[in-house]
């Protein structure tokens, strides 16, 4: 597939050229630049609360001077279990302005999760809220590993005054004390300072940003190394698909920031923008909808459940979307039928895109005008190839028309796993890295998934790796093996489902290994089922095999 940029050059549909160069850009640069074009232009807008750039700029710098003051320095990592925050903004460009390496841990994480993350990436410091559904987490976390502080904040004291102190009245239940601990240190403590700070000396393109937790393609989840050049290179170039270059750029932000496709599509890109950001804690349709309506936003990233929930609420039709630009659609394949239903509903137009960890964010995407052509996940970004090799060697090209691994090379290309050499040998063939997903590149540069590789189930945009349901299973004294498959879902794309025999004279049935093996899981891991039999499907030589299983279950469904 040597010609295969060739495709989308000549057939390029994107508003901009496909050949395009990334001058070196640090993250925090970025933000000074958009505060330096119009500082009193709005960032974010948290449930009404509203922050220009210039206060987002001070609260970083703040959190800048905090952090030295704790002795942070250059390369430190500092970790964010939190979820779509003011404090996350603050906390994640204001440790990059000293050179510190960011952590993104999802507060969906099991105490188990996050400190095996801690330990690998030798977080030292934690970011997190005093929610009930984070801070016990954490503190387990800090009694249990090599954490060394919490700094925790407050959601009342970034809400609007009315909202506020509705919040300290009638949420009470939903926070926790902070408890009397010198290792714990209250956000509002941290930031209690001038904002002086002695700013790193960043090289862009050799200095890590962020470290990104992922399953890659096997086994346990990694470290995705993922420069400065790599985080703005990609927001660059999401960007660039924009074709209006107007005035407003007002996006809906709900999708959870700890997330690489809502951490470039969302918040690096309308940082670069110089837009607005509406940001919402979690997902919840109803909020969402009142999101849109009281804000007129231009955008709505999402992922395809998200739409789906949308959709089943009453209150769409009763929504004005005609503000919307579009709504880009990625984390998971997007069924037709929600596309066309929610097109139908809203008038508003959804784009598919795909992208993954390594590639900070966003590799392809359909075009926001012109052709989008429903079922694939677009052209590549500008600056970004693509190419299919054979499933077998990725040496070697695909064979002309048919399906291949996709490989891809770009900007936004990961510089490595945090220590694990081992794992980039697999993952990089050259430049070009390895996605483990199996497509079909037409006459016109798009691209269509049609297959997997690697065993991953995605939940409503989040990754989900069967191996590590299986290892806890088997913990379980009357598991004697065990295989962990995703099964269509109509709302979330895929669930978990697992499969088990027993060992010889247990009497266990299964939903008692549900009920056993889901507290000991992340909510997006939880299996839907457990299913026991006399038997599981192995290969010739005997080793386990889900084919057979994802095959019956596709069945089932119809598909």
């Amino acid at each position: 597939m040597a010609n295969d940029a060739i495709i989308w050059k000549e057939k390029y549909n994107h508003p901009v050229d496909w050949d395009q160069h990334f001058p070196p850009l640090s993250l925090p640069d970025m933000f000074y630049d958009s505060t330096a074009r119009n500082p009193d232009a709005i960032a974010l807008d948290f449930l009404g609360r509203k922050y220009s750039y210039s206060e987002c700029r001070d609260g970083m710098g703040r959190v800048a001077h905090g952090l030295q003051a704790m002795g942070v320095k250059k390369g430190d990592r500092i970790g964010l279990f939190l979820p779509n925050v003011p404090h996350y903004v603050a906390a994640y460009y204001g440790a990059m302005a000293i050179g510190a390496i960011v952590v993104n841990f999802s507060p969906l994480y099991t105490a188990a999760e996050l400190e095996h993350q801690v330990e690998d990436s030798g977080t030292k410091i934690l970011f997190t809220l005093s929610a009930k559904a984070l801070l016990p987490t954490a503190l387990d976390v800090l009694n249990n590993s090599s954490l060394e502080r919490l700094v925790v904040g407050s959601v009342a004291g970034v809400l609007p005054t009315a909202k506020s102190i509705l919040f300290r009245v009638f949420k009470c239940g939903e926070t926790v004390a902070r408890p009397h601990d010198p290792r714990i240190t209250a956000f509002s403590a941290l930031i209690d300072n001038d904002g002086s700070h002695v700013p790193a000396l960043i090289d862009p393109e050799k200095d890590i940003a962020l470290l990104q937790y992922t399953g890659g393609t096997t086994g346990r989840p990694k470290g995705a190394m993922l420069s400065h050049q790599n985080l703005t290179a990609n927001a660059r170039q999401v960007n660039m698909l924009d074709p209006g270059n107007v005035e407003e750029d007002r996006i809906i932000g709900v999708l959870p920031f700890f997330h690489v496709f809502a951490n470039t599509v969302v918040l690096n890109r309308t940082i670069f923008s110089g837009g607005e950001i509406v940001m919402l804690p979690r997902f919840d349709a109803v909020q969402t909808l009142a999101a849109v309506e009281r804000t007129r936003p231009t955008a709505l990233p999402g992922v395809p459940t998200m739409y789906q929930a949308l959709l089943d609420n009453p209150r769409l039709g009763a929504t004005d979307f005609s503000s919307m630009r579009m709504c880009i659609s990625g984390g998971a394949p997007l069924p037709v039928e929600v596309k066309r239903k929610f097109e139908a509903a809203t008038g508003a137009t959804v784009v598919e895109g795909y992208g993954l960890t390594e590639s900070s964010g966003v590799v392809t995407v359909n075009p926001y005008k012109g052709l989008n052509k429903t079922g694939t996940i677009g052209q590549p970004l500008p600056g970004t190839i693509v190419r299919l090799v054979d499933k077998a060697d990725p040496t070697r090209p695909a064979p002309e028309g048919e399906p291949g691994e996709i490989v891809f090379s770009g900007p936004q290309v990961m510089q490595g796993y945090w220590r694990r050499p081992e794992a980039d040998a697999e993952v990089f063939v050259g430049k070009y890295l390895r996605t483990g997903d199996v497509g079909l590149i037409d006459e016109d540069g798009y691209i269509r998934i049609v297959d997997r590789l690697k065993d991953m189930i995605a939940v409503g945009g989040f990754k989900v790796f069967p191996s590590q349901i299986e290892e806890i299973l088997y913990r379980h004294p009357a598991v004697r093996e065990a295989l962990v498959i995703g099964i269509p879902d109509a709302y979330r794309g895929e669930s978990p489902k697992a499969f088990v025999t027993l060992t010889e004279g247990s009497d266990v049935d299964e939903e008692t290994l549900k009920s056993w093996l889901n507290p000991q899981l992340g909510k997006h891991e939880r299996v839907v089922a457990v299913e026991i039999r006399d038997a599981l499907p192995k290969t010739m030589i005997g080793k386990l095999s889900r084919k057979e299983l994802v095959a019956e279950e596709k069945a089932k469904a119809g598909l």
